[in-house]
């Protein structure tokens, strides 16, 4: 136990007088959290001999909001490093944000056009000031939804991927790459919005079904004529090839010959390439090297020009009649003078085929021809997949490594330019004779007439790439980089492995002298509603986790979250598992609260185990059970399976069994109940400790006030014991079975759960002898001749070698129970023949589907047992 932890919480006696009735969230969340944060629990000491463990956040975009995802992540990291500092380990979670180039020019970009203007009106310069001002202003909101979420992070070490520390270490390592040969300039096909007019990456294209057409055109003439397919039919105009596939007899007389592409006068050769199939269409391709990415390849290995059709805004720049239209308006345009001059041969309308959207502004994006900077990945992922495959990196789950290796294995050359203002810009210069150098920190740029830098600045996820030690003050050599690197986990979406994780994996081996920016990859799902879709603003299913905050309070959205978290596994949520989880919050409140009114404390020793009742030692010997299994669940990252059984332990063992079972003991008094008081104290604080990385807010206020001591936030995390009892364990797993029948019988009998009977209880020479107060305090079973009237055994139960006799004379209307048993019974005996009736009938079997005779077979088990159920009521009856 720490020091600091042994001293009293200011205004937290422990007793009941100051933990009001009720659990009111609203009231204790935010004063905690301010606490903890005043006082450094979440800071980390680089300067500490406690062993490291550090987790960065994932940066959320400055633009964004704390969304369901977030909320889901965040509970898990919290989690975890809650934990750790319990444990005794010097944890840092790192926070941050990203700059989100493409998103936050949008914004900005919006709210100068409410104002008239556009980006260019101000000017470079004068627009980033713009945007540096919407951030100071407007940005990172998410920090404050973050703390009411509970994020036990380093807000001294917040980093922004802008801030000035980290544009450092991004043109330190393109310096690097690039004196390396690993960064380059090339003409390539890319992603390109003709909205944001730039160009995008792999995960910023969002695919759809869209409705569109498919034309199939003949080019040529006669026996040279050859039909091809399109459903872009504008980018013929960039065509300067037909392809077919080698091995094609079709067309092998055509190949080395050339014939008129339409509307343009222009002939092109006829090319063989092994990338058609000759089984798709008439297997035959027109090839547009600068607008499609597979015939921009198939124009590298045949020599053929790269004719640009279409500017940055979408629009025809060919000569003719379609210049100046859009390529929308082309489309239509160029289809109907095809037509015109018999050049259609078949059209498909409508034709549903997948179309990439830009994420941001959802403009149809252009695959375009265009001058770019690139990273030589193949290095760089050879020794990213080398990491996993020799075990210096662990995925978790296992089956995900497919994953990671598919993607990694077969890697091509990222573009990292962006025409972008807003973003990292590129160090590049150029001079007035072709001239280009890149400027390392501290160098001084080349000056002079015609000197210029590039403009194009980098991808959003460069810079993120960097984020395990750039966030650390990386390229120095800081105490912070020598204790917490590299990170001892990170958890994060399978749905970003390869566009963030891999990038990490790729810089952190380059920049890091080969060692590795993380030791585990704790992958997760997505959450989904709870009928399992995935949730969208328009699906009319997505959800604002503050709502819900408002409503139950942050520990219930963060336990249900937790409880949903199988790793690698997409996550269902709905409103009413949020409302359970409220509820499981305030029954551990009450149970505390009823623990610190009847004396339960902290104090001292626990007695040795010789002194303990059967019922004491139970308990102990689960608790410490749960420990263990707590324990090896949290170092499999089975974040579902601990928060199922703590919430069983506590609320099936503790509150509905022990605290019930440690009421006789308390009301009589004496030794035993202090030994009680003492053990339930202990399981309370204990069983609270276990919680509190994954609901902090409420663990914390019952733990001070039970305790006494400053914080559960820096209290020790539980360690096994070992304690064991097998035997307590057992007999108390027989007094659970007999009040579990017990109370089954009453209720099939329909007495109310407060209607006390009489009853003799024959328990000699069993275990549960010693619990016969116990037993009928939660059976509700008073003495035999109880208040002086005589007892007559109207039902017997034997259960695990004892025998329950009941006198419901006078408990229920035995001629109006016996009615209604009655009918019931007749119904189920009718569905029972009905059912076997059909069953044995052969014909219905041989036509039925299989669901059909299934239900049936379901219908006539549930009428035997409603049977046997109703028969065993009814014998149950006292005689009249």
């Amino acid at each position: 136990m720490t020091e600091t932890n042994q001293r009293t919480a200011v205004g937290a006696p422990a007793d009941e007088k100051t933990l009001p009735p009720q659990y009111t969230p609203a009231e204790v969340e935010a004063p905690l959290y301010e606490r903890w944060v005043s006082a450094g629990y979440f800071e980390a000491d680089e300067s500490s001999d406690k062993p490291p463990y550090a987790i960065v956040i994932p940066p959320p975009n400055v633009t964004g909001s704390l969304h369901l995802g977030h909320a889901f992540e965040h509970t898990l990291i919290d989690s975890l490093t809650r934990r750790k500092r319990m444990q005794g380990y010097e944890a840092l979670w790192q926070p941050g944000m990203d700059h989100a180039g493409i998103a936050t020019q949008n914004v900005v970009e919006r709210e100068l056009a409410k104002e008239g203007k556009s980006r260019h009106d101000l000017g470079r310069e004068a627009f980033v000031e713009r945007v540096w001002k919407w951030k100071a202003e407007s940005g990172g909101q998410i920090s404050g939804q973050m703390r009411r979420l509970g994020d036990g992070v380093a807000w001294s070490r917040e980093r922004f991927t802008m801030d000035e520390g980290l544009s450092q270490a991004v043109q330190t390592i393109f310096k690097r790459l690039y004196d390396d040969e690993l960064i380059y300039r090339a003409e390539r096909i890319i992603n390109w919005c003709p909205r944001c007019l730039t160009a995008i990456s792999d995960i910023e294209v969002e695919y759809q079904d869209d409705e569109g057409e498919l034309v199939s055109i003949r080019y040529g003439e006669g026996e040279t004529a050859i039909v091809v397919a399109t459903t872009r039919a504008e980018t013929m105009l960039g065509d300067t090839a037909v392809a077919v596939h080698p091995d094609d007899e079709r067309y092998r007389h055509l190949v080395g010959t050339e014939i008129e592409l339409p509307l343009t006068g222009r002939r092109i050769p006829v090319v063989a390439d092994a990338h058609v199939d000759p089984e798709f269409g008439t297997g035959a391709v027109k090839v547009t090297p600068a607008h499609d990415p597979n015939d921009f390849e198939i124009g590298r290995r045949h020599d053929l020009p790269s004719l640009a059709v279409l500017d940055e805004h979408g629009v025809i720049t060919a000569h003719g009649p379609f210049l100046g239209l859009d390529r929308f308006e082309a489309r239509s345009a160029i289809v109907a003078a095809l037509r015109v001059d018999g050049r259609i041969v078949a059209e498909k309308r409508p034709y549903v085929h997948s179309v990439g959207h830009c994420s941001r502004c959802k403009t149809t994006i252009e695959p375009r021809l265009s001058m770019q900077w690139w990273v030589r990945t193949g290095p760089l992922a050879e020794a990213a997949s080398k990491a996993v495959r020799d075990g210096e990196v662990a995925i978790h789950p296992k089956e995900m490594e497919s994953r990671y290796f598919a993607w990694v294995d077969n890697l091509h050359d990222w573009c990292i330019s962006r025409q972008l203002w807003w973003g990292h810009r590129i160090p590049v210069w150029y001079g007035p004779d072709g001239e280009m150098v890149c400027v390392g920190p501290g160098e001084e740029p080349p000056s002079g007439e015609g000197w210029h830098q590039e403009t194009d600045v980098l991808d959003t996820w460069f810079s993120s790439g960097l984020w395990p030690f750039s966030t650390m003050g990386w390229p120095k050599e800081t105490p912070s980089l020598e204790k917490f690197y590299p990170n001892a986990v990170l958890v994060t979406g399978y749905d970003i492995l390869f566009f963030w994780v891999v990038r990490m994996m790729m810089f952190g081996l380059y920049a890091m002298d080969g060692t590795p920016p993380f030791r585990t990859v704790a992958l997760h799902g997505m959450v989904r509603d709870q009928f399992g879709k995935k949730m969208s603003k328009s699906f009319g299913n997505a959800v604002n986790p503050l709502d819900w905050m408002d409503a139950y309070g942050s520990d219930a959205v963060r336990f249900t979250l937790a409880r949903g978290a199988n790793p690698g596994v997409d996550v269902p949520i709905g409103e009413d598992w949020v409302q359970g989880s409220r509820n499981f919050c305030n029954k551990i409140w009450n149970a505390t609260r009823f623990a610190l009114m009847n004396g339960a404390t902290v104090e001292g020793p626990l007695p040795e185990a010789a002194e303990l009742s059967p019922t004491d030692r139970w308990i102990l010997s689960r608790l410490q059970a749960t420990v263990a299994e707590v324990d090896a669940l949290y170092e499999d990252y089975q974040f579902a399976k601990l928060s199922d059984a703590l919430f069983h332990f506590a609320w099936d063992e503790v509150f509905d069994w022990y605290v019930e079972l440690s009421k006789t003991t308390l009301n009589e008094g004496g030794a035993a109940a202090d030994a009680t008081r003492r053990v339930l104290g202990e399981v309370l604080d204990v069983t609270l400790r276990l919680l509190h990385p994954v609901v902090p807010f409420v663990t914390e206020a019952l733990w001070t006030h039970l305790t006494g001591r400053e914080s559960i936030v820096i209290a020790e995390w539980p360690t096994d014991s070992g304690f064991r009892d097998a035997a307590a364990e057992q007999e108390i797993a027989v007094l659970q079975q007999v009040v579990t029948e017990v109370r089954r019988f009453r209720s099939d009998q329909g007495l109310k759960p407060g209607q006390k009977v009489p009853a003799r209880l024959a328990l000699e020479g069993t275990p549960l002898a010693a619990h016969e107060p116990a037993l009928r305090s939660l059976t509700r079973l008073q003495p035999e001749g109880h208040h002086g009237t005589a007892f007559a055994a109207t039902a017997s139960l034997p259960v695990a070698g004892a025998v329950v006799e009941l006198d419901l004379s006078g408990a229920i209307d035995v001629a109006a129970e016996r009615k209604r048993l009655q009918k019931d019974l007749d119904a189920a005996e009718k569905e029972l023949k009905q059912t076997t009736a059909k069953l044995g009938n052969e014909g219905f079997l041989a036509k039925a589907p299989e669901p059909v005779v299934e239900k049936i077979r379901a219908r006539r088990a549930a009428a035997e047992s409603d049977i046997a159920r109703i028969t065993a009521q009814l014998a149950g009856l006292p005689q009249a």
